[in-house]
């Protein structure tokens, strides 16, 4: 069917449909298991507070280093497709030594090893749709972006949930290999459906045509310290609910849930305004919302106040996290692999600053975190507006 629209995502991008398919079931794979990780620690592995803390911090950073490292090869080589499938492997393998063993120390080597190299599918997921849309003189770059990390939102809606279930009926071995399983299938997915791209444009000069190493240093901090933000504000929020506003757990529970389900129409409809308006006048007004939700969320006085500022915190979401990875793939253009890797590793970064400034906002009582969120989006989107290219 020809396109009809200015904003449909482009027919001719056959690997497009499997690669929505790769995204939700990567997204899937991980949104099981990973909210679940620290108690999964503490119940039975009986790991005291600085061994989890120790363990969620040494996988982060070798999930940084090692996406980072497969991010270079894969813009230096013709194996992007390949490099996916073998972290879905990696992916599906580290789970399943997640179910059957309990050792905390043979399960941290799985995840600085195996789970650090299943966190690269999914910004190679993303440098291989820009790819894709490249080969076919698509301009709508942005919008396909955007969706396909909708459908890592979806993935979340459905994720932790169906995951509570699964340790209810079938403890945590049942959650891993169901996990493990769906990280399998991502991969001969990706093996069966997806083609190999080949090579892209020589990387010799890339630094001529990317953009300045300033305006890519300014951003990256930019995105760590607004993506930070959202990360506290998340962390604090059940806490918030139950312990400030007097709430239930399942208020918190629907809060977070009503966020996630706005993003999800908010993602498209991001991207199909990428295509026509600067990307980074859309993260500068993604920025400037944050500004607006973190100065409302330090004066709500009730849950259902809360709720409805969801929907600013949704816009915030979208625009910076859903817009963010094709803004940073317009910067360093040559290397979409390179790209898309510092974007993912700047919220790696965030969510490693996280932990700190929960705990800092306990000792000043949970509703500081939304202050914390509102002086690190102001610093964010200042650094934002410095980036401006020259």
């Amino acid at each position: 069917m020809a396109v009809t629209s200015e904003t449909a995502v482009p027919s001719r991008s056959r690997p497009f449909l499997p690669l929505l398919t790769v995204s939700l079931l990567t997204g899937v794979g991980y949104a099981l298991a990973g909210p679940f990780m620290s108690l999964f620690l503490i119940k039975e592995l009986n790991a005291g507070p600085f061994a989890v803390g120790a363990f969620l911090l040494t996988s982060a950073l070798a999930a940084l280093v090692t996406s980072t490292v497969i991010g270079r090869l894969s813009d230096a080589r013709a194996v992007r497709r390949n490099l996916m499938v073998f972290g879905a492997l990696a992916g599906g393998v580290s789970f399943g030594l997640f179910a059957v063993l309990r050792n905390y120390w043979l399960l941290l080597v799985v995840s600085l090893t195996l789970a650090a190299v299943a966190s690269s599918v999914m910004p190679q997921m993303f440098a291989y749709a820009r790819q894709s849309l490249e080969r076919t003189g698509s301009a709508r770059a942005p919008l396909a972006i955007s969706t396909l990390r909708m459908m890592v939102s979806v993935s979340w809606v459905a994720g932790p949930p169906v995951a509570a279930l699964l340790i209810d009926f079938s403890g945590f071995t049942g959650l891993f290999l169901v996990s493990a399983a769906v990280y399998l299938v991502g991969a001969a997915v990706t093996f069966v459906l997806l083609p190999e791209l080949g090579g892209g444009e020589s990387t010799h000069g890339a630094a001529d045509r990317s953009g300045p190493r300033r305006e890519i240093v300014l951003a990256a901090c930019a995105f760590v310290l607004l993506q930070g933000a959202t990360a506290v504000s998340v962390l604090a929020m059940p806490l918030y609910v139950t312990d400030v506003l007097h709430g239930t757990t399942g208020d918190a529970g629907l809060v977070l849930g009503l966020c996630a389900a706005l993003e999800i129409p908010l993602m498209v409809g991001f991207g199909a305004l990428a295509i026509r308006i600067n990307q980074r006048l859309l993260v500068l007004a993604g920025g400037a919302v944050a500004l607006a939700y973190y100065a409302v969320m330090l004066v709500t006085q009730a849950t259902w106040q809360v709720a409805v500022a969801q929907a600013l915190h949704a816009v915030v979401i979208a625009a910076v996290m859903g817009v963010g990875i094709s803004y940073f793939q317009d910067l360093v253009p040559d290397r979409p692999g390179y790209a898309t890797t510092l974007f993912t590793n700047t919220a790696k970064i965030s969510a490693m600053l996280a932990g700190p400034l929960l705990a800092l906002s306990q000792v000043f009582g949970y509703r500081s975190a939304f202050g914390i969120g509102l002086v690190m989006s102001v610093v964010g989107l200042v650094l934002l507006v410095a980036a401006r290219r020259r």
